[in-house]
Formats: C-alpha cells, sequence, structure tokens
C-alpha cells in the first residue's frame, strides 16, 4: 500500500473549489509607509517572492498579527506564495494573505502545501490577477481533518530539517565572523594598500578566446575561495606584452571588480596553482602580495566576512555599474595577526568552506537532497486520484 492508502483506509475524499475553502484578504490596511528599513528595527517586511524579508521596519500601526493567525501570502501576479506565522508589514498591494474560511473543516497549513503541488500555469505576458482568475477557481481534495493534520504533520517534519540544515549554514556564517574578529589592540591592523600592488585586468578590447593557456574570469572568482588550474576553463590570445603585464602566479588574490549589484563586488579568491600563460579579465583585480606577513588564502577569506564587505559595498562607486577600484581596496583595513594565527583561521575555515559550499560533501548537498526527498512526499501524500474517490 501507499503512504496515501494507509492514510486514507477507503475513507472518502470531497472535491471542492479553492475559493469554497479559502479567502482572501487584500493587504492595504498592512502596507508599510517607508522605505527606511534597518535591521535593528523590528517588524519585517514581506515580499511573497524569492527575497521574502526586504528589510525591517519601525512603523507600529498596521501589523499583520500572523503569530496570533498564520497566513499564506500570494502573489497575485506570479503566483509564488509563502507561510507565515511572525507579525510583518507587508510591501505590495499586488500581495493577497489567504486565510481558510473554517479551519475546523480545512487546514489552512494542508492548504498551502497543497497549493504548492501546482504546476506553473503563468503564460509569458499575462498580467492578470491569479487568485481569482485562476487559483479560486481549482478544485482542491478535502480528506477528512484527522487526515490533513497528520499530511501536515508529515510535511512539517521535512521543512523543519531542511531548516535546521540552513540554520546549521547560518551557525558556521557567524563562526566565521568570530574567527575574523579582533578586540582593539590584539592585532595589527594594516590597509590593503601596505599588503598588496594592485592592477586592472585585461582590457575588453583585447582577444580573450583563442590560443593560449587560461584566463582567470568574474565567475571564477565570484564562485571560488581558491582558484585551482582545474578552476581555470577559458581561454586567452595575449601577446608578450600582455602576458607580461597581466600575467597571474601563485599567490596571487583577485577581487571581482564590476557587477550590476553591489552583493557581487568585492568578492576575492586566491590562486594556488602555477600555470605557464594566465591572464585575468577586466572585471577582476589582481592583488599581488608585497609582504610575507599575510597568507594570501587568509586574505581571500577576509573578504567572506561581512563587516569588511560592507566596507567595500559603502565606498563602491555606482554609476551603469557599481564598480570598486586598487584605489579603493587599498583603503581597506584588515586584521593581520600572526602567521600561525591565520594558518589556524584558514585550517578552520577550510572545513567550514567544504560544509557550507561543496556541492559532492556539504551542506548544499544535504539540503538538495532533503528538498528532494520533502517535494516527493508532498506531491505523494496530496495526489488524490479522481477516479478512486467520490466527488
Amino acid at each position: 500500500m501507499s503512504v496515501l492508502d494507509k492514510l486514507l483506509h477507503g475513507v472518502e475524499v470531497e472535491w471542492k473549489t479553492l475559493g469554497e475553502v479559502a479567502d482572501y484578504e487584500q493587504p492595504t490596511q498592512y502596507l508599510v509607509s517607508s522605505k527606511n528599513y534597518d535591521d535593528k528595527y523590528k517588524t519585517p517586511v514581506l515580499t511573497a517572492g524569492k527575497t521574502f524579508i526586504l528589510g525591517y521596519t519601525d512603523e507600529i500601526n498596521g501589523i499583520y498579527k500572523a503569530s496570533e493567525n498564520p497566513v499564506i501570502i500570494f502573489d497575485d501576479f506570479t503566483t509564488a506564495n509563502k507561510w507565515v506565522d511572525f507579525d510583518f508589514k507587508a510591501k505590495s498591494s499586488a500581495m493577497k494573505m489567504i486565510i481558510s474560511r473554517n479551519e475546523t473543516k480545512t487546514l489552512l497549513k494542508y492548504i498551502y502545501y497543497w497549493i504548492n503541488t501546482l504546476p506553473s500555469g503563468l503564460i509569458e505576458g499575462d498580467h492578470k490577477r491569479q487568485w481569482i482568475s485562476t487559483y479560486a477557481n481549482l478544485q482542491i481534495p478535502i480528506p477528512p481533518l484527522p487526515i490533513q493534520a497528520e499530511i501536515v504533520r508529515i510535511l512539517d517534519t521535512f521543512t523543519e530539517l531542511t531548516a535546521e540544515l540552513t540554520a546549521r549554514k547560518k551557525q558556521y556564517s557567524y563562526y566565521r565572523e568570530k574567527l575574523l574578529s579582533f578586540e582593539d589592540g590584539e592585532v595589527e591592523w594594516k590597509t590593503l594598500g601596505e599588503l598588496f600592488e594592485f592592477k586592472n585586468g585585461i582590457n575588453k578590447e583585447k582577444k580573450f578566446f583563442g590560443t593560449g593557456d587560461a584566463i582567470i574570469n568574474y565567475t571564477d572568482v565570484f564562485k571560488n575561495i581558491k582558484l585551482f588550474k582545474e578552476n581555470i576553463k577559458g581561454k586567452v590570445e595575449a601577446n608578450k606584452s600582455d602576458i607580461e603585464r597581466f600575467n597571474c602566479k601563485k599567490g596571487d588574490v583577485f577581487f571581482t571588480r564590476t557587477s550590476e549589484t553591489q552583493n557581487e563586488i568585492g568578492y576575492a579568491s586566491v590562486l594556488l596553482s602555477d600555470i605557464e600563460i594566465c591572464v585575468f579579465s577586466g572585471f577582476l583585480l589582481r592583488a599581488r602580495p608585497t609582504t610575507d606577513l599575510l597568507l594570501p588564502e587568509y586574505c581571500a577569506y577576509c573578504f567572506t566576512s561581512d563587516k569588511i564587505r560592507k566596507k567595500i559595498i559603502s565606498s563602491s562607486n555606482m554609476t551603469t555599474r557599481v564598480t570598486t577600484t586598487g584605489t579603493i581596496l587599498s583603503k581597506i583595513q584588515i586584521p593581520v595577526p600572526s602567521l600561525e594565527e591565520q594558518e589556524r583561521i584558514v585550517s578552520i575555515l577550510d572545513k567550514f568552506d567544504i560544509l557550507t559550499t561543496s556541492i559532492s560533501e556539504g551542506l548544499p548537498k544535504e539540503i538538495e537532497l532533503r528538498k528532494k526527498q520533502y517535494e516527493y512526499y508532498r506531491d505523494l501524500l496530496l495526489t488524490f486520484p479522481k477516479n478512486n474517490i467520490e466527488s
């Protein structure tokens, strides 16, 4: 017997339209007035999309009390949705708040899980309001309340497992910040200008792809703390003077220099392989160490620190793109403990990096497996064939 068969034990399942069992409320009275968000404020401002929490507001009126009455927030144009059980303000009037018409007959959490089994029916260029035009007319299976509760319990368990793994990833980020934080006077702080010589990458007008060995590109640095020969796939055709001016060698640290968004600049990656001919693109800055007091790997990890990244972002230039320069980076300070302490920190963060970023070994793989497992059981538990039950 399937999991569903064992749960149902032959009981009847009703089919109703979603509009019969769920109601909606417009978020008008809960909309945030100001975009003056700050993490020190208490109330989150929500969107139903991927970002979810846009920021935090100090507004105290018009707060939706989801801590008392949980709700599904539903983007009326994209159908993106989230389960919310904490108090919040809303960002957009396009968001509907979905509630159960009668919680003693149809659990809202059951409705939420069922909605997320639905394939996307969106048509490109279609800007109609999805809830009234489409979703409210869809038929949802309604098993008896105890079975709904059991389905919710099972799926909650899978959700909590994934949330626990994600929380563990955040915990690693917390320890990284602790390792890279030092009390005043505990270590010496130096500017990058005292530690490195900066160089802009090869101009985009040069021939990047052709014969030659390799070019380090933006994505190489953005995705990796450490670069090895096997990471670098691009080919470059460069003359002798280009190779001399833009050459890369083991120990060089590269920074993402320009991007369309602030969150992608100032990431660092260190080259740990000797490559015979290797240059770097104009989207990067090369920082070549001028001292033996600094481990390049330690420096690269410093730029994963939230504090240092905020310094880079706040000092960057913004025109059509966000840009940082060698002049800007040269003024950024980083802590420089002893080489022994740097080695200890790198050793710990190497382990964290495997746990939190490695596709084959770490948490991302575990989270992805749990997500697939959850989706499998969700679809299994919430698929009720009509030809086997009474309507």
